[in-house]
């Protein structure tokens, strides 16, 4: 066969497993083709053109005269990166020209920030040697920078854009993620390179949770209280703020800030004792839980003061919306307190949601006079709420259902809990409209996206980038891409290069995890071997490490499960090679596969002794020793259901209860860490039970 026609036909299983669309025009051209598709999120539309444009020094840039400064600035960024991933000394004079290599044209250069509802679209041609990016406004156009770096491929010494025609769009115009420095704070360096990541894969929403029990992270100069007293000095200054906001819409991401009211507001009281339900005293909680304390809903003076408080962070926070929290505020403090039962009773609000109901309508009508929509968790919703409001769901999917009916925007987020260690593959799976959604089509359009929620009681600045990186990306194409673009595989070899994108960026999912086990194990050489048994683990669920653990504000972040990352690939290389060897039908294909597993299961054995060495002389791997001690009975577990398989014979109904008792025990949570490894495991004993 033709080399050109076998590289066509490998091409055309790739595109048509993402689900993109191919034209005729892809096999007139075969015999161009260098490319191989690692878009992340996937575009809307992609074929094959002819004519690559390879990167030189020759390489010019013109934005066609426009002085936009964001639109400036996104494209020295863009050749910026390109130069330092090629090495291409790239030409950054963005004059008029009419030989340009990258032709960047923008229909309304006038747009100052991102809002909700911007035209993200753009198109993106490569042909002919030249590069056109077309788009309506500057964020389209960012979108499209962003795809055209991922577009870089190598031919022989050269790097180029591969000829390509990609017009693409979201899908949902809220695309978020939520970081929470209001119980653990984060650096504004965290924020910033949390900022970059999202860009890269075209999530544009940054839901900021300021305040909390354990914090307000917010400088007031109208309650300087707030922050003086209830943040025991973390927070992030207005000048900090406006930076960071700058940085965002400068990236095309929109900031939408948090003020929990009004539960999970004790910061607030430690100040103001007088907004609260209950006289106090107050101080900044050190545990996490649910606290009975609330503001007082009932006194004119709470709403002059959040009416102060809105018209400060208003001028501050340009967006449109602002997010009011509104979860779990259990009503004890209401009806603890004579004046307020007394208040419930001349206004009929019969319990603790109504009166919570009559707070939020006047909080909105607060929030109007400033010119935000308010924004709430799903306990908001009632009847009686505006249908502005929008509603994010962190219950069943049925709040965002009902919502909707109710005429509500809404934003799905609980399937995206990145702290409950979700694979991405169960994240991408989750859809915010999915196939046979019971809503009209009327209703649909109400459902604005969703957003992927890092919570902060059991994270820090230096565990944040692994929990949310690159789990949130599946997040982002889920939100982004067409809905038939489901092949979770495909999703899985693409997130890893997209990984190693965000790592370039200086996101440090990869190498902090690995600065963490150098410190623990002492050595390179120690952290080689727990770098290979945190391969094989995942921290446990959320609700599982605080009750283990008892996490707190206070808790030390630093041990073996902060430096172990959700959803490993070797969940996925394991299963893979046990279901090859068990469905080979070929004798040598077989005896391949079958090396491979004993080499992997006796590599287990050999790093559970070495790991047993390291734990003698280090506290911080001794405690994981349940976990070590199942490695070696796990990797016997697989040597030896091989030999049965090997030599066609059954075990005995005693040993195959013994193993199968021996992954029982290794699924209890223990330790803060759970084995990912033990389905594949299940599959091979269960194999050898069968004639």
């Amino acid at each position: 066969m033709h080399k050109g026609h076998i590289i066509f036909k490998r091409l055309l299983a790739v595109l048509l497993g993402a689900g993109l669309f191919i034209t005729a025009e892809v096999h007139a051209h075969a015999e161009d083709v260098r490319f191989v598709n690692t878009l992340m999120p996937q575009p809307s539309q992609l074929r094959l053109s002819t004519g690559p444009a390879k990167i030189s020094p020759e390489m010019k840039t013109t934005l066609h005269g426009s002085s936009n400064p964001l639109l400036q600035q996104a494209t020295r960024r863009a050749l910026d990166r390109l130069e330092s991933m090629t090495q291409v000394l790239i030409d950054k004079n963005l004059q008029p020209t009419d030989t340009a290599t990258l032709d960047i044209a923008v229909e309304d250069v006038t747009a100052t920030h991102p809002v909700l509802q911007m035209d993200e679209s753009y198109s993106l041609d490569v042909q002919s040697g030249k590069v056109s990016l077309h788009a309506k406004t500057v964020f389209g156009a960012m979108h499209g920078l962003e795809t055209l770096l991922q577009l870089v491929q190598t031919q022989g010494t050269d790097f180029f854009f591969p000829a390509v025609h990609i017009a693409d769009t979201p899908r949902f115009p809220w695309r978020g993620l939520m970081l929470d420095p209001g119980r653990r704070f984060l650096s504004v360096e965290e924020i910033l390179r949390t900022l970059d990541g999202m860009a890269a894969v075209k999530l544009n929403v940054l839901h900021w949770h300021l305040t909390e029990d354990q914090g307000f992270r917010i400088e007031s100069k109208r309650f300087p209280k707030l922050h003086e007293l209830g943040s025991e000095g973390q927070y992030y200054t207005q000048e900090q703020v406006r930076q960071i906001i700058q940085y965002a819409s400068a990236r095309g991401i929109r900031i939408v800030p948090e003020f929990d009211m009004p539960g999970h507001s004790t910061s607030w009281f430690v100040g103001y004792p007088e907004l609260a339900a209950q006289p106090g005293p107050y101080h900044v909680e050190h545990v996490n839980h649910i606290f009975n304390a609330v503001m007082d809903p009932t006194r004119d003076s709470t709403y002059k003061f959040l009416d102060t408080f809105f018209g400060e962070m208003a001028v501050l926070f340009p967006d449109e919306y602002m997010h009011i929290g509104g979860d779990e505020s259990n009503g004890k403090d209401w009806s603890a307190n004579p004046a307020i039962v007394r208040f419930m009773q001349q206004h009929n609000l019969k319990d603790s949601k109504a009166l919570q109901a009559y707070f939020n309508l006047r909080v909105q009508v607060l929030l109007k006079k400033h010119g935000k929509q308010m924004v709430g968790w799903d306990e908001i919703l009632q009847p009686e709420l505006a249908q502005d409001v929008v509603i994010q769901n962190w219950h069943g999917s049925e709040f965002l259902i009902n919502g909707a009916r109710q005429g509500h925007r809404g934003i799905f987020s609980k399937p995206y809990y990145l702290d409950h260690m979700y694979s991405a593959a169960e994240m991408y799976a989750a859809d915010p409209l999915p196939e046979g959604s019971p809503l009209s089509a009327a209703e649909a359009k109400l459902v604005l996206g969703g957003e992927a929620c890092m919570w902060g009681e059991q994270i820090a600045t230096l565990t944040a980038d692994s929990r949310i990186w690159p789990r949130a990306a599946a997040v982002a194409e889920r939100l982004w891409s067409p809905m038939t673009i489901r092949d979770t595989e495909d999703m899985y070899r693409r997130l890893e290069v997209t990984s190693l994108r965000l790592d370039a960026l200086g996101i440090t999912h990869l190498s902090t995890p690995q600065r963490g086990l150098r410190q623990l194990a002492g050595s390179d050489a120690g952290a080689a071997k727990l770098a290979f048994f945190t391969s094989l683990l995942q921290p446990v669920d959320f609700h599982e490490r605080g009750k283990e653990q008892h996490t707190s504000p206070l808790t030390p972040i630093g041990r073996l499960v902060d430096f172990t990352t959700s959803d490993p690939p070797s969940r996925r290389l394991l299963d893979a090679q046990i279901h090859a060897y068990l469905q080979a039908t070929d004798p040598r294909m077989r005896e391949m596969h079958r090396e491979e597993l004993m080499d992997t299961f006796f590599r287990w054995l050999e790093v559970s002794s070495d790991l047993n060495t390291l734990a003698a002389n280090h506290p911080l791997i001794a405690e994981v020793r349940v976990r070590r001690e199942e490695l070696p009975a796990l990797a016997s577990l697989g040597i030896q259901s091989i030999g049965y398989l090997e030599s066609h014979t059954m075990p005995s109904a005693e040993w195959t209860a013994a193993q199968t008792g021996l992954l029982s025990r290794a699924a209890e949570h223990k330790e803060l860490v759970d084995y990912v490894v033990l389905d594949s495991l299940s599959v091979l004993l269960n194999a050898t039970s069968r004639p």
